[in-house]
């Protein structure tokens, strides 16, 4: 779709093998370290998550099933259809602010070039993953954000989302 993400569009089917030796090697030395990131990250997720729930009724935030101890990549974030703003125009006021943001991946695959020509099957009519592919992004809870960080954020989207 216009003003779509351009590394989350998909011009080839194929397989993502990310991870290098080096890339293993730095993990390997960072596993002692490990408690202490989701504990951080999942703190960075709640104060986040808790800051903006007066948003509610313009955002639709995540829930955690309560027998669930995720390790959170970011804080997904959806923008509600009667929102008076759209997705593009938050993460680019959240960019602008210095704020990075990124879709939730691809949306919808089918949607994608690499699709184009493509045999496969599709039951029903997607509504969740077009949805997704035009309201839905996230924005990171990395373990070296602190406390006043999140708070800019919250203070950021806050801005947007009530000041319309």
């Amino acid at each position: 779709p216009s003003g779509y993400d351009h590394k989350y569009v998909y011009s080839h089917i194929g397989y993502n093998f990310k991870i290098t030796d080096l890339q293993a090697a730095i993990g390997c030395a960072q596993i002692d370290k490990l408690d202490g990131f989701l504990e951080t990250r999942r703190h960075n997720w709640l104060r986040l998550r808790n800051g903006l729930v007066n948003c509610a009724d313009r955002l639709i935030l995540p829930e955690t099933p309560h027998s669930a101890e995720p390790s959170y990549f970011g804080l997904v974030l959806s923008v509600r259809p009667e929102a008076p703003f759209t997705r593009n125009d938050l993460t680019a006021h959240l960019e602008a602010a210095k704020i990075e943001t990124r879709n939730l991946f691809c949306g919808n695959l089918v949607r994608h070039p690499a699709y184009e020509k493509a045999q496969y099957r599709v039951v029903g009519e997607l509504t969740n993953t077009d949805f997704i592919m035009h309201n839905t992004f996230f924005v990171g809870v990395y373990p070296g954000l602190r406390d006043e960080h999140v708070d800019y954020m919250i203070e950021t989207i806050r801005g947007v989302a009530q000041s319309r």
